[in-house]
């Protein structure tokens, strides 16, 4: 029997989806011409994989549970199986997004370190420091951290969150596909 919360189920997805949208937005502008010494560079390789991986996020088919019994049933199944994939593709962007946000602060850094210059010795110190700020970033972006930066904007705002997939369960999606 349907509980009557098929219309915020219906409101959830857009939300969620709307999320997605602007973070896929955002991915697909990142641009960054380093130079052939330059392409192979950690941030530089860093902010390619992440546009990558928002391709592939979009790439990936969408596998709906059909749910069994009345209209009313069928759909609330239909609508939180969708919840749980936007959901996970919103972790895997939001993961890539503060993933590439690390590599555009290590690009700046290090084009405020040589300004307009070629890499010396001079430079060597601030530019090993800036790498290692990149490495600290990475390592502090966990899926516990990506998914408290998810609920904690989703709480602010109000939206409701009783059928959003736990993070245990969005890691389990991400090993199976």
């Amino acid at each position: 029997m349907s509980d009557g919360l098929n219309d915020a189920r219906a409101i959830r997805i857009a939300e969620i989806m709307t999320d997605f949208r602007n973070l896929q937005y955002y991915l697909s502008q990142l641009r960054a011409t380093p130079t052939a010494e330059e392409y192979y560079l950690e941030g530089y390789s860093l902010l390619r994989q992440c546009t990558t991986e928002a391709q592939t996020i979009l790439e990936t088919p969408f596998a709906a549970t059909a749910g069994t019994g009345g209209n009313a049933d069928q759909e609330k199944q239909q609508l939180k199986s969708i919840i749980v994939d936007a959901a996970v593709r919103r972790f895997q962007c939001q993961r890539s997004f503060l993933r590439s946000h690390a590599g555009l602060r290590w690009m700046n850094s290090r084009n405020s370190i040589l300004r307009g210059q070629k890499p010396n010795a001079s430079h060597l110190g601030a530019l090993q420091a800036a790498d290692t700020t990149l490495r600290m970033e990475l390592l502090s972006i966990t899926d516990d951290y990506v998914e408290s930066t998810i609920r904690t904007q989703d709480a602010s705002q109000g939206k409701w969150l009783a059928e959003d997939p736990s993070l245990a369960q969005i890691q389990q999606i991400l090993m199976t596909r």
